[in-house]
Formats: structure tokens, C-alpha cells, sequence
């Protein structure tokens, strides 16, 4: 179904257009018909304070937009005509979904729009990023509500034991995994893989590699209808990066390669060592010189900084090496169709707009910046001290975003300022509370 298609159909009723917010929420409205009409054409507005929004609508704080100067106007949307798909379990006539990005002033401070900006630069130096995403995600036997009511401890998880590929809890949980492929369809989501992973409950979704801002959308789409999916089931989900002190780390793992706008591979080439072009060489360079400053970006929240723990299954620091997953940047695949590598870095609270903008920035600068990476890791990257390390902490984190000369080039200074100054809001207010942990080892004898 495209937008015209519904427009043109006498049975079809109200449409939903929807955005993605700074964490990846889909926020939007349901409008009519008649009114989509005129959204198509003019757009629709919407408060950009949505994107100071926290997922439980606490409101941060963006400057120019909710502080004192700011006055809570409504900036447009326009709406993707590509991106236009169908709601799972709507019925015909009210099941159209068509996704958007802000125009003007804010789209520098959109996700969607940001992502867009980066993709636009890279082909103007004829370059083609081809990515995936892996989704990482635990499922309960609980309602938020029963989740709650426990104070988030001692949760049934969807399987008792670890249980990484076990086809014994995947055929137990086949109505689970149908469902998430049958929801999947009318969203239009490449679904490539669903499987165990390493902890009790722990899953992981893939989505095939494309082009463009559709791999983004689905997985943005991915994270969104599984939280729906788990709700309409009596069950949730979690994508935090720690949930519990024995949980193992979540993540999204970001899979990249390069193309010229012919198609051919760049980052492949036969008679090097495992196919390893100098231009693959390049982009890991940039990887290594300019990711660390914007792992914001890839920790975006409070909680993100725990999937690093001791014992936890994360990098070690900005290392590289071939079919080597004790390093962050991954490199996989045997010929020129398959050679990529694997960021490893984002956490599955994550933005997938943003983690791939900065991916692909600080590739692409590569290349163009002919920047050569440390040396391989051979073996584990846990036993060597790594020699580029991205930031261990939120003040480390948003101090080395807004001082990043790279990020403001190429995500833009707004940007930079308004996510640095969520970011800031959100450690301040969690700075404020006592843990309970805290209470149990200090209240008595502290």
C-alpha cells in the first residue's frame, strides 16, 4: 500500500504518522483522512520539546526549545512517502503508519533527519554505507504492572537458564518467535534471524543490511513493536543495557560495509590479508579516532555505563580485529559480498538514527582523512590493555561530546549542545536519588 493508494481507497479512515524521539520512541498522532491530505503536502506540526522528553515523559532540558527562551512552538513534520507501511493488528482502513523527520530549525536536532544529513554527505564523496542491525533484548513473564509491584527484582524471565541458541527454549517459545515474525511483515521489517542469547529470557532479533535511512526505520520500527508485541501478550520487555546485577550486557550490534554508487565493494580486496582493503583500513581508522568522543551517543542513558561491569561481555576499548569478538570493531565476512565489520559499542537503549549517523561519520571521515587504525588484536582483548578507550562514565561522556570538534562538523554544533544538555539533565536528576543498594550497605553501620 502506498500513501496515495490509501488516500485514493474509499474505506480508509485515519492514518498514523509518527516521528522518532531522542530515544527512539515513536511519538505521532492519528489524523484523518481528509487531514492526511493536507499533511502530505504542507506537513504536520509537532512541539520539538518531544525530543527533550525522556521515555517516561520527564521532561529534559533542551535550551532555546523548554528553558526559559523557549515557548513550546510546533515546528513541521514532513512526511517520507517511501517509509509508508502497515500496522500489524489495525483493521483495514485505520492500519497505515508513514514515518517523518522535523524540517527546518529542528532537524538539527532530529535523529532521523541527522542520519539523513550524514547519508547525504557521504554520497556526495561516492560513498554507498550498506548496514544491518542485531537487536539484544530480555523477556518477562510479567506485566509492567506485576514488574512493578516486585520493585523490578526477582522477575520470571521467559526462561529459567541461560540458554545461548538452545532450540529447546527457541521450539518452547514458538509462539513468541511466529508472532514476532508475522508482526514483522506488515511493518516491513527484513527480519534475518531471532534467536537465544547468553542469559535467562535474553533474545536477539537481526534485520538484513541496506541503505539509506530503511535499516534505521526498521529497527527503530523492531524495538518499538516488540515492546507492543510483549504488551498485547501480557508480558514486557526490557532493552536495558543492565538490568539487574547478574544480567549480562544488551546491546544493538551495528554491521557496516562500503560501496561505490556502482556497487562495487570498497572495502574488499583479495590479495590482502583477509580481504582487507587500505580503504577498510581507512574507515576503521576513523572509527577508532572519533568514536570514542561520541560515546554519548552509543550510552546515551544513566544505565548504559553498567553494561561495562567487570565479567560482562562488552569491549574492552576501541579495538579491532578479524572475527574477534573480544574487540569492539569486529571485522566479518569471507568475500567482497560479505566483509563489513561490527560495532560493537552501541548499547540496546540506544538511538539507532543516531549510532548509525555516527558510525558512518566517523568511517566515512576516514576514508577521507586516510587515517590508519592501531594494530590488529590478535587473541583476547580482555588479556591487552587497549590503546584507544571510549568514555567509562556520563560526565566523561557528555564533556567529551561537547568538546568534540568532529561531532559538531559533521552532526552539527545544535545537535551537540541540545543531546549534551539532555544528557546533562538526566545524570543531574539521578545524581539526586539514593539506590537502595546504598541504603542496604550504608543505612546501618555506614
Amino acid at each position: 500500500m502506498t500513501l496515495d493508494d490509501f488516500l485514493a481507497d474509499p474505506a480508509s479512515r485515519f492514518a498514523t504518522v509518527a516521528m522518532a524521539d531522542t530515544n527512539g520512541l515513536l511519538r505521532g498522532q492519528m489524523v484523518s483522512k481528509s487531514s492526511l491530505k493536507g499533511i502530505a503536502q504542507n506537513g504536520m506540526g509537532m512541539a520539538p520539546a518531544q525530543l527533550a522528553l525522556d521515555p517516561t515523559d520527564a521532561m529534559l532540558t533542551i535550551p532555546g526549545v523548554n528553558d526559559d527562551s523557549g515557548d513550546f512552538h510546533d515546528d513541521p513534520l514532513e512526511l517520507d512517502p517511501t517509509s509508508v507501511r502497515q500496522l500489524p493488528w489495525s483493521k483495514p482502513g485505520h492500519d497505515l503508519l508513514v514515518l517523518s523527520n522535523y524540517t527546518g530549525s529542528s532537524a538539527e536536532i532530529c535523529p532521523r533527519s541527522l542520519l539523513k544529513k550524514v547519508l547525504a554527505r557521504a554520497d556526495s564523496a561516492g560513498l554507498v554505507p550498506k548496514y544491518g542491525m542485531e537487536l539484544e533484548y530480555t523477556l518477562f513473564d510479567e506485566t509492567p504492572e506485576t514488574a512493578k509491584a516486585k520493585g523490578y527484582r526477582n522477575l520470571k524471565a521467559a526462561t529459567q537458564h541461560a540458554s545461548h541458541d538452545l532450540i529447546l527454549y527457541q521450539v518452547v517459545q514458538t509462539e513468541w518467535y511466529e508472532a514476532l515474525s508475522a508482526m514483522c511483515e506488515p511493518l516491513k521489517i527484513d527480519l534475518a534471524k531471532m534467536h537465544e542469547e547468553i542469559g535467562a529470557g535474553f533474545m536477539e532479533a537481526c534485520i538484513g543490511a541496506g541503505t539509506g535511512v530503511e535499516p534505521a526505520d526498521q529497527l527503530v520500527l523492531l524495538k518499538n513493536f516488540i515492546r507492543a508485541l510483549a504488551l498485547r501478550q501480557g508480558r514486557s520487555v526490557t532493552f536495558m543495557p543492565r538490568w539487574n546485577e547478574n544480567a549480562d550486557s544488551q546491546s544493538i550490534h551495528l554491521h557496516i560495509s562500503m560501496k561505490e554508487k556502482a556497487g562495487t565493494s570498497l572495502f574488499w580486496d583479495r590479495d590482502q590479508k583477509n580481504g582487507v582493503s587500505q580503504t577498510f583500513r581507512w574507515f576503521l581508522g576513523g572509527l577508532q579516532a572519533y568514536i570514542g568522543d561520541m560515546t554519548l551517543i552509543f550510552q546515551p542513558t544513566v544505565n548504559s555505563y553498567r553494561r561495562f561491569a567487570p565479567g560482562t561481555f562488552a569491549p574492552p576499548g576501541l579495538t579491532w580485529g578479524y572475527e574477534n569478538r573480544t574487540t569492539c570493531f569486529r571485522l566479518v565476512g569471507h568475500d567482497s559480498g560479505s566483509l563489513r565489520v561490527e560495532n560493537r559499542l552501541p548499547g540496546a537503549d540506544c538511538n539507532p538514527y543516531l549510532s548509525a549517523a555516527a558510525t558512518i561519520a566517523a568511517g566515512v571521515a576516514g576514508i577521507l582523512n586516510k587515517i590508519e587504525p592501531d594494530d590488529e588484536v590478535i587473541g583476547s582483548g580482555y588479556a591487552q590493555e587497549p590503546t584507544r578507550d571510549f568514555a567509562r562514565s556520563m560526565p566523561e561522556a557528555i564533556e567529551r561530546l561537547r568538546g568534540s570538534d568532529f561531532a559538531k562538523d559533521w552532526l552539527g554544533p545544535r545537535f551537540v549542545e541540545a543531546f549534551t544538555a539532555t544528557r546533562q539533565c538526566q545524570y543531574d536528576e539521578f545524581r539526586r536519588r539514593v539506590p537502595d543498594v546504598e541504603l542496604e550497605r550504608f543505612f546501618d553501620l555506614g
